[in-house]
């Protein structure tokens, strides 16, 4: 290519008016995507010390944790705001930059996240770039993660908080199902949102097999967040919070469940398919197993 394309202004905008730092915080439905996106990462990741590349990293929300646990955390993010704040953590780098056109050089980590990008690329085109990208800067053997929003987790979400009633909300939410597509009317931005299908394989397209897909908040999500819409009180610590994580946790294994959490995750490996032949010495893998779905 002889020009990087932009990233979209108004995803730009949105997110140095919001607070990104505290939305995973905030609530106990963000509270809730932090800490089981933490918990299945950690079921994959490598012994520290290892190199981690957090494409999209936004202000260091995951970087944070990764470098308390021992990693060496580069954050790379097109928002100025994000760069600023995920620099300034102990443990943690950040450059301006786009998952499409990343600037490290091939093999150099051994870990990609993939945790932010993918949900704003509307084009098919432009979201293998970004996953093509994180194959090629990750080492043979690496890890990559890759997230998404749930083509469905519109229609959840204006289910708990009951704003699915309004005729203007039924019809952007038919052109969502349908295509995907989501134009930033209402509470978020310019978005893609995807199947668990649809997201393995991409995944599979960018030249990734094998991907692991889970669903990351589990269908007990939307009673968290309808319960808190509608008391105004914050479930964290609580057996209704302790319930929607034992939720998600027990639906791992069943592919059905995916598509009802807010978000998906597909983790991999690099490494490319062994070939037939003689078994000969070799390093174990540095990744556990991980239940099948």
């Amino acid at each position: 290519m002889t020009s990087n394309p932009a990233v979209r202004p108004e995803i730009i905008d949105f997110y140095t008016r919001s607070d990104e730092a505290a939305r995973l915080h905030a609530t106990a439905t963000g509270t809730l995507e932090l800490a089981r996106t933490r918990e299945l990462l950690r079921r994959h990741l490598p012994p520290t010390p290892a190199r981690v590349l957090d494409v999209g990293g936004g202000p260091g929300t995951h970087a944070r944790w990764l470098a308390a646990d021992g990693y060496t955390v580069h954050v790379v993010d097109p928002v100025p705001k994000h760069v600023s704040q995920a620099a300034a953590l102990d443990g943690v780098t950040a450059e301006l930059g786009d998952a499409r056109h990343l600037t490290a050089a091939a093999g150099t980590y051994d870990v990609v996240l993939l945790l932010g990008p993918l949900y704003h690329l509307h084009d098919k085109a432009d979201r293998l770039s970004a996953l093509t990208e994180a194959a090629r800067v990750v080492r043979p053997g690496g890890l990559i993660a890759a997230a998404a929003i749930s083509r469905y987790s519109p229609l959840l979400d204006y289910i708990a908080t009951t704003g699915i009633t309004e005729p203007t909300i039924q019809d952007g939410l038919r052109d969502t199902l349908d295509q995907g597509r989501y134009a930033g009317q209402r509470g978020f931005t310019v978005a893609y949102f995807q199947t668990s299908t649809e997201l393995r394989a991409e995944v599979t397209q960018a030249g990734l097999t094998n991907p692991t897909v889970y669903g990351i908040e589990g269908p007990g999500w939307m009673a968290v967040k309808a319960i808190e819409k509608y008391t105004s009180t914050n479930l964290l610590g609580t057996e209704m919070y302790d319930a929607a994580l034992a939720t998600a946790r027990i639906a791992d294994p069943h592919p059905a469940l995916i598509d009802a959490s807010a978000h998906i995750l597909a983790i991999v490996s690099a490494r490319p398919p062994e070939e037939p032949g003689p078994a000969s010495p070799s390093t174990p893998s540095a990744f556990p197993p991980s239940p099948p779905n």
